[in-house]
C-alpha cells in the first residue's frame, strides 16, 4: 500500500459525509449539521492557513502559509529546507487549519510534494492572482493536502452545531 493518497477523481464530486462531533469531557447538545459547503468557502476565502508539523524528536511545529483551496486539496508552497519540508519529508501527516477562528475550519490530512511538471498551470495562475506572487519565485516545493477529517469550530453556534466530516478512504 502506497503511503500516498490516489488523486480523487474531479468527477463526480465527492462530499466528505458530516456527523455530530463528539467532544469527550464538554456535555454538547445536538443541533444541526453544518454542509461541507460551509466549510470549503471558508476554505477558500482564507488568506492565511495554519499548518502544523510534527519535528523529528516529536515536537510539533506551527506555521502560517498562504494556500490555495482547489478541487478539494488543499495547495501550499514553502522553502525546500524550511522546517515544514523537512517534518513533512519524515512525516506526511499535518493539519491544516483556516484563519478565522471564529469560523474555524480544521483539517487534519496527508501532504504529498507536487511535482512541478505536474502543477496544473491553472492552479499557479489561481495562486498568482490570490497572492501576487508566483509559488516557483524561489526555490520552493509545492505540497497538495489530502484531507482525511475535518472539524467545525463556529463560535456563534457553538452549542448547536459541531461538525466532523469523514473523507473517502483514498
Amino acid at each position: 500500500m502506497s503511503a500516498f493518497p490516489k488523486k480523487r477523481s474531479r468527477s463526480p464530486k465527492v462530499y466528505p459525509e458530516p456527523s455530530q462531533l463528539k467532544m469527550l469531557g464538554y456535555e454538547m447538545p445536538k443541533g444541526a449539521l453544518l454542509s461541507w459547503k460551509w466549510a470549503e468557502k471558508r476554505l477558500k476565502q482564507s488568506h492565511n492557513y495554519w499548518i502544523a508539523t510534527v519535528r523529528p524528536n516529536g515536537r510539533p511545529h506551527v506555521m502560517v502559509v498562504w494556500g490555495l483551496w482547489f478541487h478539494g486539496v488543499l495547495y501550499f508552497s514553502t522553502g525546500r529546507l524550511s522546517r515544514k519540508a523537512q517534518n513533512l519529508t519524515r512525516n506526511l501527516h499535518c493539519v491544516i487549519c483556516s484563519e478565522m477562528a471564529d469560523q474555524a475550519v480544521i483539517m487534519e490530512g496527508v501532504a504529498r510534494k507536487v511535482p512541478r511538471a505536474r502543477l496544473l498551470q491553472k492552479i499557479r495562475g489561481l495562486y498568482e492572482r490570490k497572492y501576487k506572487w508566483d509559488m516557483f519565485s524561489l526555490d520552493n516545493v509545492v505540497y497538495a493536502v489530502y484531507p482525511s477529517v475535518a472539524f467545525e469550530l463556529k463560535e456563534k453556534k457553538s452549542f448547536d452545531s459541531h461538525t466532523r466530516w469523514k473523507f473517502p478512504a483514498q
